[in-house]
């Protein structure tokens, strides 16, 4: 068997059904019990983004917060996941992906409630929190038994994910990937069988380069980076794809159309309606937790970071990454990818799909959407490289203690060689990487939000409660 045969018989175990059906049925539970609260509190949950509490603890505001978490996950899920999603799954996996993201954004706030509500205060004055403390402490509180040992393998999976996964590898791969389409030169190497260009080596270097920079300066470096670029990212992207969508009004009722009953039937695939069922909803779900990142526990760990003192108040502030990131951001992609017939070019994958996308599709010259996609895509994958830096570290802080300065060096020095190294692996092959461990870091997370609903109820009914 090849290496990449091997990788997705493994992704294969992880994602086709238990963690698929563990996902859903997670943000459904949460979705019925907390009465829709993602479509009845939305209003709410945006209007705190715009004002910070005086009081509570906390090393970041919760916008600067949020934009952390942004900056991890709108990145190359928003514009290279979706186009991989449509193209393996057909236009049906886009419906998927923001199915799960409605039922994912409940999710997304009992991790944010969660986070905040089991966060400790290091002797340091800095703040840790996440998943790992709410599966130990939370649990222990709860059921009077030992949870560490999955906090342990929440925080290694964590760790792995950042390094070989959605931190590194699939975000400079895509980057090199566009600019290689648009800045096309002769080859500087080969590597077992494969031409490298002078532009993949270029690039590769200054990404690596930038991000090391960055790093030094630690999570308010961080936080302030992704605080100035974020908004200013997404607004401009999501004006782009307006721009694009409203030259092509004609089409887009069409797609819709398209992608509802490909969504049920698989009927836009070859193959039996069951199997290429299946096919849009693993593609669409698992691109979708690839992007937003609810369930997987990463985003929570910002939003411990975050000055307040009301758990449930950040929790509505986290859900709204999901909003913005899959609902808004990943659907004007994907009717920007089906609208154009991008989809159907069998020799493009990966970003050379959305360029296409974005070539046809715009009224500008062909030179000008490239650029202008390329940019995007290289600020998006950009930020979520520092985003991840930090979730991994401070899953590698739990495991080894805040005094492990050492460690913390050497974790950000192999960080930055892994960056360097994306580049030079397969798209399939980084891809399915990332799809492993997103997959293996989900599972002790949603044990334990399962396992501690009822205290995110309880909490939701008491602010709420207060608040109104």
């Amino acid at each position: 068997m090849t290496f990449n045969s091997v990788l997705q018989v493994v992704n294969d175990a992880i994602w086709n059904g238990p963690l698929i059906i563990g996902i859903l049925l997670t943000g459904a539970i949460l979705t019925w019990r907390l009465k829709f609260l993602q479509a009845f509190q939305l209003k709410k949950a945006f209007s705190y983004l715009f004002y910070n509490e005086k009081e509570g603890e906390g090393e970041i505001s919760s916008f600067a917060a949020l934009c952390t978490a942004l900056s991890a996950t709108i990145g190359t899920g928003n514009i290279v996941g979706v186009a991989t999603a449509i193209c393996l799954g057909g236009p049906g996996a886009l419906f998927w992906m923001v199915f799960a993201a409605f039922l994912g954004m409940a999710t997304k706030y009992a991790e944010g409630l969660l986070a905040v509500k089991y966060r400790k205060v290091l002797p340091n004055g800095k703040i840790l929190g996440g998943p790992f403390y709410y599966i130990e402490t939370g649990l222990k509180e709860l059921y009077h038994k030992n949870f560490k040992w999955l906090a342990i393998l929440f925080a290694v999976f964590g760790v792995c994910a950042g390094l070989f996964g959605i931190g590194t590898l699939t975000q400079v791969n895509s980057i090199t990937t566009a600019m290689n389409v648009i800045i096309p030169s002769k080859t500087c190497f080969q590597l077992a069988g494969s031409n490298f260009s002078y532009t993949t080596v270029i690039s590769g270097a200054i990404i690596t380069l930038l991000v090391a920079l960055v790093l030094i300066g630690g999570l308010r470096r961080i936080a302030k980076v992704a605080t100035y670029i974020v908004p200013f990212m997404v607004i401009g992207y999501m004006t782009i794809c307006l721009i694009m969508l409203v030259t092509n009004a004609e089409k887009i009722i069409p797609a819709l159309c398209l992608i509802i009953e490909s969504a049920f039937t698989g009927g836009a695939l070859q193959g039996g309606a069951l199997g290429t069922l299946m096919i849009a909803m693993q593609k669409g779900i698992a691109r979708g937790i690839f992007s937003n990142e609810a369930g997987l526990g990463s985003a929570p760990i910002a939003a411990a970071a975050a000055k307040t003192k009301e758990p449930a108040r950040q929790g509505l502030v986290c859900m709204t990454g999901t909003f913005i990131d899959t609902i808004i951001v990943c659907s004007m992609t994907g009717l920007a990818v089906i609208t154009t017939g991008a989809w159907l070019e069998p020799e493009l994958e990966g970003a050379a799909v959305t360029l296409f996308a974005f070539s046809k599709g715009l009224p500008f010259s062909n030179f000008i959407s490239e650029i202008f996609l390329s940019l995007s895509l290289t600020v998006f994958a950009f930020t979520t490289i520092l985003g991840w830096n930090y979730y991994s570290e401070k899953c590698l802080e739990y495991l080894l203690g805040s005094k492990k300065r050492t460690a913390q060096l050497t974790f950000r020095f192999f960080y930055i060689v892994a960056v360097f190294a994306g580049p030079y692996l397969t798209v399939q092959a980084v891809w399915t990487i990332a799809d492993i461990f997103n997959g293996l870091m989900a599972f002790p997370n949603l044990v334990a939000i399962i396992l501690l609903q009822g205290i995110v109820i309880k909490e939701t009914k008491q602010f709420l409660s207060k608040k109104n």
